[in-house]
């Protein structure tokens, strides 16, 4: 699997071959699927809650008498059936957090990442230093290298001026190499990454071949 390494104004300047085993596996779905609900399903924060009887602030006082007047027995006007009370069976706090072992995040990580090299949507640059925010360069560089489409940009470090310029684009996002997700990598058409985030993801990601964490 080959990708185009760019310069920063968008030229071609060499094929390099994507390591195999990070970008060339076949793509594991169900894994992919379970990654990404795990993730979704993580960034709830699960602080929905309806008050209980005992937590509705209005009066316990009996509101009308006992018996004779036709009515049901009722002693407060806390129940649910009433406007101004509580929720029966509502929602309350809780944990939406799922576990998932690393080696399967690894897994489906690698299936993302070799999904997108299926789709030649991979393409590489040799450098994203610039000394102040220029936003015009990394539009330019993402209009011919990407054709416009929503495009995540990997880095290796944090970058301060090709941070700034990349928030100026609407669709356009960045993300350094250690957070590399499987929602950021399925949910934008294209990735643009840096040789030294290549080496990041290759080093993090990598078999023993490569000389991952699993060497």
């Amino acid at each position: 699997m080959e990708a185009s390494v760019y310069n920063l104004a968008g030229d071609e300047l060499r094929r390099v071959t994507l390591p195999e085993d990070v970008f060339g596996i076949e793509p594991n779905r169900a894994v992919m699927h379970q990654a990404l609900v795990r993730q979704l399903a993580n960034a709830r924060r699960g602080q929905h809650k309806t008050q209980t009887r005992s937590e509705v602030s209005r009066t316990t006082k009996k509101w009308f008498r006992q018996k004779g007047t036709g009515r049901a027995r009722h002693g407060a006007r806390t129940a649910n059936i009433f406007v101004g009370g509580a929720v029966a069976h509502g929602p309350q706090p809780r944990d939406y957090t799922q576990q998932m072992p690393r080696q399967m995040r690894r897994l489906a990580l690698r299936s993302a990442l070799s999904a997108r090299a299926a789709e030649d949507a991979i393409a590489l640059v040799d450098d994203l230093a610039m000394e102040a925010p220029r936003t015009r360069i990394v539009r330019d560089l993402v209009d011919r290298v990407c054709d416009g489409a929503s495009t995540l940009v990997l880095l290796s470090v944090p970058n301060a001026a090709a941070e700034r310029s990349i928030r100026n684009l609407p669709h356009v996002r960045y993300l350094r190499a250690g957070y590399l997700n499987v929602r950021d990598v399925l949910g934008h058409e294209r990735l643009v990454i840096t040789l030294e985030a290549l080496e990041a993801i290759r080093r993090h990601l990598g078999t023993a071949e490569t000389g991952g964490p699993d060497a």
